[in-house]
């Protein structure tokens, strides 16, 4: 069974962290980037804008310890532009592409917490700035949905501290 976005938003009290990958200077393939940098830091949520180097973080994710990690990054699905997929990391092709050294899926596997591929459908990665309107859509939408969780989490238990008082 796969579990959609709001699903692990909305699930147990976890510590979730969100690692935005790609290149700001590729277009599209900065979405995860963008997002990243859009999500509020709360007290179950937070983000790292990684860019294209992941790979350095390992150490200080692991260190973080969440509970869950979800990798944002431009993932090429045959889609229209702006389409979105979240899939377990173990679930991908053993794909590399020319923005990470080594594919996701063997990347996932040095993290002590389940990894998540929160992918986002481009339109164009060439070199350049700025997204197209489908992929800057699609990921505010992301943002959107994220921030809003982590509103809805923190004030429900804001609401069961003064119950209990």
């Amino acid at each position: 069974m796969r579990l959609s976005l709001k699903q692990i938003l909305d699930g147990r009290d976890r510590n979730i962290l969100f690692a935005g990958v790609g290149n700001v200077l590729k277009k599209d393939d900065g979405v995860g980037v963008y997002i990243a940098e859009r999500i509020k830091t709360g007290s179950r949520v937070s983000s790292l804008a990684v860019e294209m180097g992941i790979e350095n973080y390992i150490g200080k994710i692991n260190a973080l310890a969440p509970d869950v990690l979800i990798i944002i990054d431009a993932c090429d699905f045959g889609k229209d532009p702006g389409f979105i997929s979240l899939a377990k990391a173990s679930e991908l092709m053993e794909v590399t592409t020319n923005t990470h050294n080594i594919s996701l899926r063997k990347l996932s596997e040095l993290f002590i917490m389940p990894v998540y591929i929160l992918g986002i459908q481009p339109a164009d990665i060439g070199f350049g700035e700025g997204m197209c309107s489908e992929v800057t859509e699609a990921a505010n939408r992301i943002a959107e949905l994220i921030n809003q969780a982590n509103i809805n989490k923190v004030q429900s238990h804001e609401s069961v501290r003064i119950k209990e008082l």
